[in-house]
């Protein structure tokens, strides 16, 4: 979903027989020459992301971005995002090229790896840690005994001011009081669907 000038929605998802349900929300900010753009919102089901299967056993969903000349589902957003779900089994390495420009980021939903490049730049995480990465073009993560599944996410950083108050991103603390007022008004929405 891109918000941009406007858009309210409302979730249900449904868990299973227990009511128990995982997920990940990712948001992204908009650039200030995007952030009026028009609102639209696309379903995807897990039929709908490839699966990259790369030696030694390593799994690679891919969400929004590419591996291995796979490209994912999500395209045509502002930031340039790369989501990517991969299973590494245990004693497997990936190495995975990134855009050196782009921010960086890992979290580790199972398991424990060893993450980074050179014996100066690594960090051991395991099962609900978050590791932020400092420039480069590689990834290499390397699986613990068990194995590991991390999430990894890259995008273009902004460079600007944020302002955030509830659901609503904007720059200025003056750019969301208007917000909030046309939300109120009921003229936040500028497009309909």
């Amino acid at each position: 979903m891109t918000a941009g000038s406007g858009i309210i929605h409302q979730e249900m998802p449904k868990g299973d027989v227990n009511g128990r349900m995982h997920g990940f929300q990712l948001w992204a900010n908009l650039p200030a020459r995007d952030k009026m753009m028009t609102p639209r919102y696309r379903d995807l089901t897990s039929e709908q992301i490839p699966v990259v299967n790369l030696s030694a056993g390593i799994a690679v969903k891919v969400i929004s971005g590419e591996v291995a000349g796979i490209k994912g589902p999500v395209a045509d957003i502002v930031s340039e995002p790369e989501y990517l779900d991969v299973t590494i089994p245990a004693g497997a390495v990936l190495r995975q090229a990134t855009k050196p420009t782009h921010t960086l980021f890992i979290y580790v939903i199972d398991g424990q790896g060893i993450f980074g490049e050179g014996a100066d730049h690594t960090v051991e995480a395991d099962n609900g840690t978050l590791v932020l990465f400092e420039n480069g073009d590689e990834l290499v993560a390397a699986a613990g005994n068990h194995g590991v599944r991390f999430l990894l996410i890259a995008g273009k950083p902004l460079g600007e001011p944020v302002a955030w108050q509830g659901p609503i991103v904007m720059n200025t603390q003056a750019e969301l009081q208007v917000a909030f007022e046309e939300y109120r008004q009921g003229t936040f929405i500028k497009h309909s669907g």
